[in-house]
């Protein structure tokens, strides 16, 4: 019986870490650039060698852990701001934090601070950083499909796309912002990739796969609060046996 009461909880904590990330997802829907967090699940079975020599299976239960982020690319969504980029195709987009740190994103609604510096909604400036020439309005500059940043033929800056090696090995740094690891390799310039201007990356977080994930996992929630119950009146019950 104390099998089961480790094997209900081990699922339990399974179920929380998968519904945790379903409702990361469901409230970044309609976050631009939002990558839908990957779950994996994984037995909890250990072999071990007694004494004698022989080999057993102990343990019992599920774990469950978050290995990433889905790289599948969001729809692109026309928005007619000249300021607003999207990629199409792999990479991302490199911004200076406040404390001087590095970070990527695929979050392509920019905008310019008071010194006419490109930043992101939450003022990370672009790196390398482009400057729009002091009187210039946003709706005279162009970016082409290669990030050249043009005022009528004067080229004006450059908007660079990085990618590292294992995208899924970056640390999440909230919102849209992911910071690159060892694991994940540096930034890279990247390859077969192109900017569209006037238009951001929507969320690739499927709503109706997310429901559904949702529900299965409440039931397998509900499933194992049952077992625990189960399992604890009948230890409650065996207690309560005297021999005659």
């Amino acid at each position: 019986m104390l099998d089961g009461l480790l094997t209900a909880a081990a699922g339990l904590n399974a179920q929380q870490t998968q519904l945790d990330a379903v409702a990361n997802d469901m409230a970044n829907v309609n976050t631009d650039g939002y990558k839908s967090e990957r779950v994996a699940f994984d037995d909890l079975l250990y072999s071990k060698v007694d004494m004698a020599g022989t080999e057993t299976t102990a343990g019992a239960g599920a774990s469950a852990t978050i290995i990433g982020r889905s790289q599948a690319q969001g729809a692109l969504k026309e928005t007619g701001n000249p300021l607003d980029l999207a990629i199409d195709g792999p990479g991302y987009f490199q911004v200076t934090r406040p404390n001087g740190q590095l970070a990527l994103t695929r979050d392509g609604s920019f905008s310019i601070d008071a010194t006419g510096t490109l930043v992101d909604a939450e003022g990370n400036r672009l790196s390398p950083a482009v400057k729009l020439p002091a009187g210039v309005s946003p709706s005279e500059v162009s970016i082409d499909a290669y990030g050249t940043v043009r005022l009528g033929a004067k080229r004006i800056g450059q908007v660079s796309v990085v990618n590292v090696t294992a995208p899924g090995q970056m640390v999440a740094l909230g919102g849209s912002l992911f910071g690159p690891t060892a694991a994940s390799g540096e930034p890279q310039p990247a390859q077969s990739t192109r900017i569209v201007q006037g238009a951001l990356e929507q969320s690739n977080v499927d709503l109706g796969s997310a429901m559904t994930s949702l529900v299965t996992t409440e039931r397998a929630f509900q499933m194992d609060s049952e077992a625990i119950q189960n399992d604890s009146q009948m230890l409650s019950i065996a207690n309560q046996l005297r021999p005659a």
